[in-house]
């Protein structure tokens, strides 16, 4: 009798140890796992360790996103909206900038840009992101690694506009640049170049820095050809230590951006990137 009392304890204590198991394993994958052989058990255990022990592969487009994730700034915006190297001001840089992006051509120019390994701001108008496939063309130039800034949705003049026409014409397009790209702009430039004080205000609500230019000429018709406006840009007076140059998204500016960049970099001009601009966002950021 006490041989039976122990065989069939013996039987109910590895029946619980089994039950056990398999409520450990369903906690860790969801479904119950019972394995024919303990072999086949611990073989499916070694592999699922194996695969946490992977380091995490980013996806694509984060792995795309330039921007380092603790980033010291190196430069400022002075009072005139050119740029400054923070801890070395004699240094000869530029800023290049792009706006009413993406029409027709910004793509085709951050393809420029990315082939010389320099950088620029594009500076979005809403109405040229409201569909899908304006959309992607965003996406692929922020995931080529180039920021970018608000100049409004329509384009209208702010000056134009009751209080909360500019909240939505600000606002408004920042919240679907970061519906399109995970992230708020952290420039933000008028129409125009013109503001008021209540944009100026809703800016810095948005953490946004201010930006105007220092000069740009391809608005202008003797201009609006790949030699006479990679000339003008190059070769132009207003060329100084910290220039801010505005360009946009047209067929002749982006033939001569190219020669824009190589006649800058051919007279000793850095082209900054804006990532490492000091923004209210980023200095907020350090603070922290």
């Amino acid at each position: 009798m006490k041989k039976k009392i122990l065989l069939f304890a013996a039987v109910f204590l590895l029946g619980g140890c089994g039950a056990n198991e398999a409520r450990q394993d369903d906690d860790q994958n969801n479904e119950a796992v019972v394995p024919e052989k303990q072999e086949k058990k611990e073989e499916i255990n070694n592999q699922e360790t194996k695969e946490v022990e992977k380091p995490d592969e980013q996806p694509a487009e984060e792995s795309a996103n330039p921007e380092p994730a603790q980033s010291i700034p190196e430069y400022k915006m002075r009072d005139d909206f050119s740029i400054q190297n923070i801890s070395n001001p004699k240094e000869k840089i530029v800023l290049l900038t792009i706006d009413d992006a993406p029409d027709k051509n910004a793509l085709a120019m951050a393809k420029v840009l990315k082939n010389l390994n320099v950088k620029a701001i594009f500076f979005v108008n809403g109405h040229f992101i409201d569909t899908p496939e304006e959309g992607e063309v965003l996406k692929q130039i922020h995931q080529m690694g180039f920021p970018i800034g608000n100049h409004t949705y329509n384009h209208k003049s702010l000056k134009d506009l009751t209080e909360e026409q500019q909240r939505v014409e600000i606002v408004g397009l920042n919240d679907r640049i970061e519906e399109l790209i995970g992230e708020r702009p952290r420039f933000f430039r008028a129409p125009f170049g013109m503001n008021t004080e209540y944009s100026k205000k809703v800016a810095a609500e948005e953490k946004m820095l201010l930006m105007n230019w220092t000069y740009g000429y391809d608005w202008e018709k003797a201009y609006q050809s790949k030699e006479a406006l990679a000339d003008i840009m190059v070769n132009t007076p207003l060329l100084r230590n910290g220039a801010n140059l505005l360009m946009h998204d047209r067929e002749w500016t982006s033939a001569a951006l190219s020669d824009i960049v190589k006649g800058l970099q051919n007279k000793g001009y850095k082209i900054v990137d804006p990532y490492l601009i000091e923004t209210p966002a980023n200095k907020e950021a350090a603070a922290q």
